[in-house]
């Protein structure tokens, strides 16, 4: 990675250690220390923000529900706190020059089905950050949000923040997209807004796609349960479907230039817009995973599924997922909204990012986090099937598909459309 611009955060930094040309002279008074606020900072990619800007010599505060598993840098304080709680938000706000909104709800897997909880953490929790940012002064709000504000089912080659709407919010098929758009839209519309005593509230928005990197703790270790109980003995959609990927480093450096850009010093060039933020490349997401399968000792994908039955299976299983909720957890194998998300290309421009914000990504492989993922596994024995239970729900859910696939074809099948668009 390039020199990190986090170290460029704080002017102070830059004076630090510079001895006095005479013994009488009097030592300049140190300018204040900046100090910034992630929420979601116990995430993966809070705490990563988190502890490069304090590397760079920046005050910061993580605050989560839940603790971070690593150990807290020199320069970070943790408070554990709700982001729909008003009350904590405000206390922790204080002093605070840049709040990062990370945290966020329904990414993935099962979590995506949890309506009311993604609702109030994402909708929800957003406006009271935009709230609590006015009251307690805080000039600057970088949002964290993603491509799904954008994409949600129809193909999208190099898109950008001009050519590319919102998705509409009645057509979004999962909460998460849904709800990020919603907060995406509430916070660029708080840019502008003035502050009690005076000042200006100023906001952007940046839109990843799919993260990974060193202990990343969601779609790898995920990805590789399913692998290891055989469950993606087979792949669906087109070779040629790409999109994006972004490795937390660059997204990290995205967002301290995104802050950076929302001062006067870079003539608030960042103010109210919006930025998309990858690697600069685009993959097809069954080559993309191949060293997982490589290094995890098991055989890529070889059976050739119709999307369609995918997508039907993915609907059982979301539904018998809400079903048996009460009763017991059934997590999906894939939701509707993933199952788009491999099978549509989706792909988006950087040249925002590089322009305005000198956003320079650099170069990474996947198979090096790979690499470091299994070294920090425990080994098992390859080849494990997966249990009776499992395998014969899986089947069942095979069944029912084909079976609404026939039912399709019967003109009985009311998901007709959706599977049509696919």
């Amino acid at each position: 990675m390039k020199p990190n611009p986090a170290g460029a955060f704080p002017e102070a930094c830059k004076a630090a250690g510079q001895a006095p040309q005479q013994k009488t002279q009097a030592k300049p008074a140190p300018a204040p220390r900046q100090k910034v606020l992630v929420t979601g900072g116990g995430g993966y990619l809070g705490f990563s923000l988190g502890s490069s800007l304090a590397k760079g010599g920046t005050s910061v505060v993580l605050l989560d529900l839940r603790r971070p598993q690593w150990e807290l840098p020199p320069g970070t304080e943790f408070i554990q706190a709700d982001v729909r709680d008003e009350e904590a938000l405000y206390r922790a706000f204080e002093g605070v020059d840049c709040v990062f909104h990370v945290a966020s709800y329904g990414m993935s897997g099962a979590e995506k089905l949890q309506k009311e909880q993604i609702e109030s953490i994402n909708v929800g929790g957003t406006k009271l950050v935009i709230d609590v940012c006015v009251r307690r002064r805080v000039p600057r709000l970088v949002y964290t949000s993603t491509v799904n504000v954008a994409f949600g089912g129809k193909p999208i080659e190099q898109g950008d923040e001009d050519s590319v709407p919102y998705f509409p919010l009645d057509k979004h098929m999962d909460h998460y997209s849904r709800t990020k758009a919603i907060a995406d839209q509430l916070i660029l519309m708080a840019n502008g807004t003035p502050l009690p005593g005076g000042g200006t509230l100023r906001t952007c928005v940046l839109r990843p796609p799919g993260i990974y990197g060193p202990e990343e703790q969601r779609y790898l270790p995920r990805v590789a349960g399913h692998i290891k109980r055989r469950l993606f003995m087979f792949r669906f959609g087109d070779r040629k479907t790409r999109m994006n990927w972004v490795h937390v480093h660059n997204l990290v450096q995205a967002h301290v230039l995104a802050a950076e850009a929302l001062t006067a010093a870079k003539g608030f060039v960042a103010s109210g817009q919006a930025y998309y933020i990858n690697d600069g490349d685009s993959v097809n997401v069954f080559e993309w995973m191949a060293p997982l399968f490589e290094k995890l000792g098991y055989s890529q994908p070889w059976i050739q599924v119709p999307t369609c039955w995918v997508y039907l299976t993915a609907t059982v299983m979301e539904y018998l997922h809400l079903a048996l909720r009460p009763v017991c957890s059934v997590p999906p194998l894939l939701t509707r909204s993933e199952v788009h998300s491999v099978a549509v290309t989706h792909t988006f421009r950087i040249a925002k990012a590089r322009a305005q914000l000198g956003y320079a990504p650099d170069k990474f492989r996947f198979a090096d986090a790979v690499e470091l993922y299994v070294q920090s596994t425990s080994r098992r024995p390859r080849g494990s099937p997966a249990p009776t239970l499992l395998r014969w729900l899986l089947g069942l859910l095979l069944l029912l598909g084909l079976l609404a696939l026939a039912l399709r074809f019967l003109d009985l099948q009311p998901l007709q459309a959706a599977v049509d668009s696919l």
